[in-house]
């Protein structure tokens, strides 16, 4: 949540798969946005007091049993509202329109015919194409509404009122197979419901920096740092609020990469005043011993990142009375791990991130979490405004608990020490053949608990496999398998195959994100 002066637009999730797609579009049209699940209370929403609501698409029926709603409240508010697919049904059948099983289904890229561009479609061409998902239609908008498009199995495809600041439309603006989807959603935003264009870069970096000069006051800080662009961000406005009263502590988990904690020393002693780098190994793989489950790996970790700061703590503040000050814990989350760890308004918990639900209820820290309303591009464009390195700012994500989370089973230094080799060995290939920037993230998992036989120098061998997951993604809450040239792929399994000796298999994960997510664990 943020308490920050801007106009603010809520996304309803109704079970969409894109429901943080359409919150990112919304904030690329420069108006801040957040997605709240679709039993939270109008009157809830309302309090907040929104500048727009935008109801999303869902993969109900609006007429099924137990099809999600809401309250024809949010109609009567006098608040702007934007419907898109399951939304515009909802929208359409709330205000006194018609919505009916036509039987005619509309899947994929569909061609859309404009009318009358009234205020939503304007400068649109009169045919062009969009992406549909739905088996309903609408059949007769609500009185008072301009109907402004067609298609062949949807008479009203786009609607509007201006006097109630109202609009709607039967496709998805917010996925790129919609041509000038992000027009329309930008002639709702700024020319119907008015939302001011106040969301940039240089707004967030300055509000955030007084932010936590707020919150910090005189007090002294320590980040968790990582080594990826999150904390590293994180740490710079920090570092720019309270100067060298921060110290960025950087844990060695003994689940890093191959030449990792180097890597970072070098970078962050460049820009960050104060660098502790504290050797945990022992104390993280002592406590994952004989664990195999991964949510209990999350939370493990987790708990062990706070126990070791609590240290750090210790020995930075080891000077001022006990009691007499705070000790803030600077964190480098972000919007996507709030959502995915059940922590967005009535979302569920699809995986415990190990710096949000993955922390300990004992926690003696107050934290200090300036990104907390970000998406990954969005961090990387606050970073290019504060001056990181490019280095540091697109480097590929990496995720805080490590390489613990990329073995399926049980994690060892043995096994680690194999998956350090196949990652460093993917990692270099992906970099010489000039990819880096093009693929969003490529993890290498280990199936530790899983052998395969092959055959190696003519004898027959009983290794482990490993899975390739290249991905391309804008914010990592979606993403889409890469498609990586042959040839490279290729020279990475034979490269692996042929120097990892414990690994006699190199397979690719080809699922997109739903259903799948990033990191197997």
């Amino acid at each position: 949540m943020t308490d920050l002066d801007h106009d603010l637009v809520l996304v309803v999730d109704f079970g969409a798969q894109y429901a943080q797609l359409i919150a990112r579009r919304v904030r690329e049209a420069r108006v801040y946005s957040e997605i709240v699940a679709h039993h939270v209370p109008v009157e809830e929403m309302l309090a907040r007091n929104p500048k727009a609501i935008i109801l999303s698409g869902g993969p109900s029926s609006v007429y099924a049993e137990g099809a999600p709603g809401i309250d024809d409240a949010v109609f009567e508010a006098g608040v702007p509202v934007f419907g898109m697919c399951y939304g515009f049904q909802l929208m359409a059948q709330g205000l006194g329109g018609t919505v009916a099983a036509t039987g005619a289904r509309e899947y994929g890229r569909t061609g859309v015919t404009v009318g009358a561009p009234g205020t939503l479609l304007d400068g649109l061409p009169e045919t062009h194409t969009v992406w549909m998902s739905h088996g309903d239609a609408v059949t007769a908008a609500p009185s008072g509404f301009e109907v402004l498009a067609a298609t062949a199995g949807t008479p009203v495809a786009a609607f509007e009122s201006l006097d109630k600041q109202m609009a709607g439309v039967q496709w998805h603006p917010e996925v790129l197979h919609t041509e000038h989807g992000q027009q329309v959603l930008e002639h709702f935003l700024h020319d119907i419901a008015g939302c001011r264009q106040t969301w940039t870069m240089l707004n967030i970096v300055e509000e955030q920096v007084e932010h936590i000069r707020e919150q910090i006051g005189e007090g002294r800080a320590i980040c968790a740092l990582s080594g990826g662009v999150d904390s590293a961000v994180a740490a710079a406005i920090v570092q720019r609020a309270i100067g060298d009263r921060l110290t960025c502590v950087y844990v060695d988990h003994g689940m890093m990469r191959q030449g990792e904690t180097e890597q970072v020393r070098h970078d962050f002693e460049e820009v960050f005043d104060v660098l502790d780098v504290v050797d945990a190994g022992d104390q993280f793989l002592g406590a994952l011993e004989g664990v195999r489950d991964p949510e209990e790996k999350r939370k493990i970790i987790g708990r062990e990142f706070i126990r070791t700061f609590e240290a750090a703590e210790a020995r930075v503040f080891g000077d001022l009375e006990a009691g007499h000050e705070t000790a803030y814990l600077v964190q480098g989350t972000l919007y996507p791990d709030v959502v995915e760890s059940g922590g967005g308004a009535g979302t569920s918990n699809i995986k415990s991130h190990h710096n949000v639900g993955g922390l300990p209820d004992d926690l003696q820290f107050e934290l200090v979490e300036p990104l907390r309303t970000l998406f990954k591009d969005e961090v990387r464009a606050v970073g290019e405004q504060l001056g990181l390195p490019s280095s540091m700012v697109w480097r590929q994500p990496f995720p805080g608990p490590g390489l613990g989370i990329r073995i399926i089973g049980e994690v060892t230094r043995e096994r680690l020490d194999v998956l350090r080799q196949a990652d460093a060995i993917a990692r270099e290939e992906l970099t010489r053949a000039g990819l880096d920037r093009d693929i969003w993230q490529m993890p290498v998992v280990l199936l530790a608990d899983v052998r395969s036989v092959g055959v190696q120098g003519d004898g027959r061998t009983y290794g482990h496999p490993v899975v390739l997951r290249p991905v391309t993604s804008e914010d990592a809450m979606t993403a889409d398998w890469a498609r990586l040239p042959y040839d490279l792929m290729e020279r990475i399994s034979t490269r692996i195959t042929n120097e990892v000796a414990e690994v006699n298999r190199v397979t690719v994960d080809i699922t997109s994100k739903p259903p799948g997510t990033i990191e197997w664990e």
